[in-house]
């Protein structure tokens, strides 16, 4: 029975994997966050669609519909209760406490006027559509799941509008930090009072209220002072097991065992773990945490969006009841969150357009309200319907929130009453002339930014976007290819050049020691002469199509252009022009003239999509600086994309293997037709 259940288990979590990353990668094709994807995706394989239809070996279907109140088999949601842990935890490790510190006041503000507004309405929807009372635990749960704000969509935008600096972008992110805890001690206070409405009382004194948020507030409280009092020396403690995978472990480790004492306590364990996280974020093995355990947030929290979207009843949310009650919630959740976030706001410097990109920047809903909503459902106090309407407010929210937010960044002029020094942008651009020197010192960059205490974030991987704060100094920067563009107010300029002044400066010292602790030259007459792997699987990139008996060119640039030309009169190449400047650049780096006759010019470029082969014979021979100082006959281009994977070096040793025996090689040179050439060069 056991062994069945383990089968059945291992099974449906494979299935989920493939399919959250393939819904996950098409819904991301038309710019919509992927963890919809993966939500969407649990919809689609679920007990209430696809994953109920029995077939041979599986009569119940491979995900059959659970027991009791949860759609799901036991075993499954423990894993996704376990991905909630790790999420929750992963969160708590990003928050940015100096950002949290240095704008108490006005991120205080708009965190708590978002939460106060957005529990209030949304509870009351509750009362005027479930015709019941405000202490109604489903209300309470309705008020509490709205109000759980995710802005990492809204990070996003800003980045890519150079807003993560201005005063709306750095007041959204500091009052998401007040959000996510408000959210969280209120998440607990509701726990409590639920606990108590459904353990027979059926009512609440005033005093017993005040006596449950005591509690709640407390141990949150105090359980979060202890861990930033106590934060070094645990990181201390972590760091005696010497290896940062050990330590990383062991502090998620800590976050499941104050997870499990928060959950004894009447309080939610995502609590326990988003202290845990909170607790090391300022100390110095945070990143390398993120870092590690970056392999299990993958693995486990796509899991856990399908295990929620597998929880959603599909006939049940598409009939009118759920529909209108969603859209009623959906805009009562919008409005609530512009109107509570955007009123502290004016008081706090910003005008009209300032106040709208605050609460609108606030709007989207996310992770925490998939989580709360998960346990208001196995806790039974909240139905499939209900449950329904969360799913269809986190969906909109998320979908509208980009747009709306880019629009109201788009109206022209300041958000601020007063100039404010972020106002008062300027911009710097480095172009380094190679992607791999642009990204090494961005990387470096970075690095050193950390060592000077910034809280560094990577926005947008993807773009190459990257935010940099500390007290009021923020810096946006942007790699694109061999440029890197950094932003930030006039008055901090100077420090942005002396920090890449600086990673310059290092930089072309560590060159200079790899120059002279190194002989690239030696090292290609090396491999010039090893008897290497020959891997017949890539000679197919040779095509009859692109190879040229009678080459026409007596240079080295002559016979590079001819090739590239043969590469797009096959229809090889996006741009010509850029695939022969990418080919020329690495030749002047280092002669691609190897020994015996052999050429083999190559290069990475944009301008192709997938890697290309082009080979030329030039009987009569050309100076091609080979190692030999032998004129070259035989010239083999190999062209890939720069962004793209593929066995770009891998075809290169191969080739260079295959053409180390002499007699294929002869006949390669003599032969009359590509035909011959392809079939000296497969020959085994």
């Amino acid at each position: 029975m056991v062994t069945e259940l383990m089968a059945e288990l291992v099974l449906q979590i494979g299935i989920i994997l493939f399919a959250v990353r393939a819904v996950g990668a098409l819904v991301k094709k038309f710019g919509i966050p992927s963890v919809l994807g993966e939500l969407l995706a649990g919809v689609i394989i679920g007990p209430y669609a696809l994953g109920s239809i029995a077939f041979p070996g599986f009569p119940h279907g491979l995900f059959p519909l659970g027991t009791g109140t949860m759609a799901v088999s036991t075993e499954l949601y423990a894993f996704a209760t376990v991905a909630s842990i790790i999420l929750l935890f992963a969160s708590g490790l990003e928050t940015d406490l100096g950002l949290f510190l240095k704008y108490s006041v006005a991120g205080g503000l708009v965190g708590i006027g978002g939460v106060l507004f957005s529990f209030t309405f949304g509870d009351l929807v509750g009362v005027m559509l479930l015709g019941t009372h405000f202490m109604d635990p489903r209300c309470l749960f309705l008020g509490i799941l709205s109000t759980a704000t995710s802005v990492g969509i809204t990070a996003r935008i800003l980045s890519d509008q150079k807003k993560m600096d201005s005063p709306e972008g750095v007041t959204i992110l500091a009052a998401a930090v007040f959000d996510d805890v408000l959210g969280i001690i209120m998440l607990a206070i509701v726990l409590g009072i639920v606990t108590v409405l459904t353990g027979g009382e059926g009512r609440l004194e005033t005093s017993v209220i005040l006596g449950i948020a005591a509690k709640a507030f407390g141990i949150w409280l105090g359980f979060t002072a202890l861990g930033l009092i106590f934060s070094k020396k645990i990181a201390r403690f972590l760091k005696m097991f010497n290896h940062s995978y050990d330590f990383s472990v062991l502090a998620l480790g800590i976050a499941l065992l104050l997870a499990g004492i928060f959950e004894k306590q009447g309080l939610a364990m995502i609590i326990g773990a988003y202290v845990t996280g909170l607790s090391l974020s300022k100390t110095d093995i945070a990143a390398v945490i993120q870092e590690r355990l970056r392999g299990l947030y993958e693995f486990f929290v796509p899991v856990f969006f399908a295990v929620m979207g597998m929880m959603v009843n599909v006939k049940e949310i598409i009939s009118p009841s759920v529909l209108i009650f969603g859209a009623v919630y959906t805009v009562v959740a919008v409005i609530s969150k512009i109107a509570g976030c955007g009123l502290p706001a004016l008081l706090m410097g910003f005008n009209g357009k300032g106040a709208l990109r605050v609460g609108v920047g606030m709007v989207p809903r996310g992770e925490v309200a998939l989580i709360i909503a998960g346990i208001g459902l196995t806790a039974g106090v909240l139905d499939n319907q209900i449950f329904g309407v969360v799913i269809l407010m986190t969906l909109i929210t998320t979908l509208v929130a980009p747009p709306l937010l880019s629009l109201s960044l788009k109206i022209p002029g300041q958000g601020t009453r007063k100039l404010v020094k972020n106002d008062d942008i300027a911009a710097m651009n480095w172009d380094f002339h190679s992607d791999e020197i642009a990204d090494l010192v961005v990387d470096t960059l970075l690095k050193n930014l950390k060592a000077e205490g910034f809280y560094v974030q990577m926005m947008n991987i993807d773009d190459g976007l990257s935010q940099a704060r500390k007290d009021d100094i923020s810096l946006s920067i942007t790699e694109e290819e061999n440029k890197v563009t950094i932003e930030t107010a006039k008055a901090d300029m100077p420090f942005v050049k002396t920090a890449v002044y600086e990673v310059l400066l290092g930089l072309s010292k560590s060159i200079e020691d790899l120059k002279a602790s190194s002989d690239p030259a030696a090292m290609r007459r090396e491999i010039s002469d090893l008897d290497g792997r020959q891997d017949r699987g890539l000679l197919p990139l040779i095509q009859p199509s692109c190879i040229s008996v009678n080459l026409k060119g007596n240079t080295k640039d002559e016979i590079i252009t001819e090739l590239v030309d043969i590469l797009d009169k096959n229809g090889k190449l996006l741009n010509r022009d850029e695939v022969l400047n990418d080919v020329f650049q690495r030749e002047k780096t280092m002669s691609t003239g190897m020994q015996h006759g052999i050429a083999l010019p190559h290069g990475k470029s944009d301008g192709v999509k997938d890697i290309c082969v082009a080979l030329g014979l030039k009987k009569a021979g050309i100076d091609f600086d080979s190692i030999d100082q032998e004129a070259s006959k035989l010239f083999i281009m190999i062209v890939s994309p720069k962004k793209t994977s593929g066995p770009h070096i891998q075809f290169l040793a191969s080739i260079s293997a295959i053409l180390q025996d002499e007699e294929r090689r002869n006949q390669i040179m003599n032969a009359q037709s590509a035909e011959e050439i392809v079939a000296f060069i497969n020959k085994v």
